[in-house]
């Protein structure tokens, strides 16, 4: 059966003696059918990190991660955290990942205690079905068989259905193994966990709820790039990679929120020279605008295509 369990074994730190820093903690990267681990299992994991070292109630409001190095599967990585300012206000974190004795992520963390202005957020987009009526990833996929026509195998078949810990619904429709509604820079995704999210040790609840936008954020972000120029997942010769990844927390999820859908709204910014950069909005049902993701990526094709 489906499940966030996933998700709960990412962001489960083990604490560790640092190496450079002020804090260590271990984790472990999450499987995938790919050959090095997910992007979102580093930027969940480094915010789990941060967010441990921070024992006045200031809430991660912001945080900026490049990939150096691709990380093993199922191995653990070691994080070093360094207070770098701890203010009345804001205070400021920077995470280094460390696999096989070298640095394979830096991040930057800020967190705030909040304060007093005005409030505003994107508008969230019109006329998107809703979740209920849209096929779910596995529902999609349950039909496809697998073939040598494209990269897809039973084993990133059953992941991308049920091994990514949320519920993934495509606005106009996937892209794993064709530009399901056509090549277009915009697409929408509905995320929802398997099952409620389980609490973590070394995180309250809403600090647990970032990080799962911090990793759920990373597994689509680069869909409408490869939308726009007609290239699915599963095109042979397709090569992607996280480069550098931006994220900003306007609101933290009202308790129990995660456990529900949101919505995910996205459009492709920008590709060239085998790089692109993706933009994403995450809204709650009722319109309210809660983060805003930037990341740029290597996109490498033997064939190249043209927006439309």
């Amino acid at each position: 059966m489906a499940t966030s369990e996933m998700f709960t074994r990412c962001v489960s730190l083990t604490e560790d003696e640092p190496r450079h820093a002020d804090l260590g903690f271990t984790a472990v990267t999450q499987q995938c059918p790919w050959p090095k681990a997910y992007g979102g299992d580093m930027v969940a994991q480094a915010a789990a990190a941060a967010m441990r070292s921070v024992t006045d109630g200031k809430s991660m409001h912001s945080m900026h991660s490049y990939f150096l190095r691709p990380v093993d599967i199922g191995a653990p990585v070691h994080y070093d955290v360094e207070v770098v300012r701890d203010g009345r206000r804001f205070a400021t974190r920077q995470v280094r990942a460390y696999q096989n004795d070298k640095v394979a992520y830096v991040g930057m963390i800020s967190v705030a205690a909040g304060g007093h202005s005005g409030s505003l957020g994107s508008a969230v987009p019109l006329n998107v079905p809703a979740p209920e009526g849209l096929p779910s990833s596995a529902q999609y996929l349950a039909e496809q068989p697998v073939s040598g026509e494209n990269t897809m195998t039973a084993i990133s078949k059953e992941y991308w259905s049920t091994g990514r810990s949320f519920d993934m619904r495509h606005v106009p429709g996937p892209v794993y193994l064709d530009t399901e509604g056509g090549q277009s820079p915009h697409q929408a995704i509905w995320v929802r966990p398997f099952d409620r999210l389980r609490p973590v040790d070394g995180l309250s609840d809403a600090q647990r709820d970032l990080a799962a936008l911090a990793y759920v954020c990373d597994y689509t972000i680069l869909e409408p790039v490869l939308r726009a120029l007609g290239h699915p997942w599963a095109e042979k010769g397709l090569i992607t990679a996280s480069l550098d990844h931006a994220m900003w927390f306007h609101r933290a999820p009202e308790p129990g929120a995660m456990d529900g859908w949101l919505l995910y709204a996205q459009e492709a910014v920008a590709a060239d020279r085998g790089r692109g950069v993706g933009l994403g909005r995450f809204f709650t049902p009722d319109g309210i605008h809660l983060a805003t993701v930037v990341q740029e990526g290597m996109i490498d094709a033997e064939t190249t295509g043209a927006v439309q």
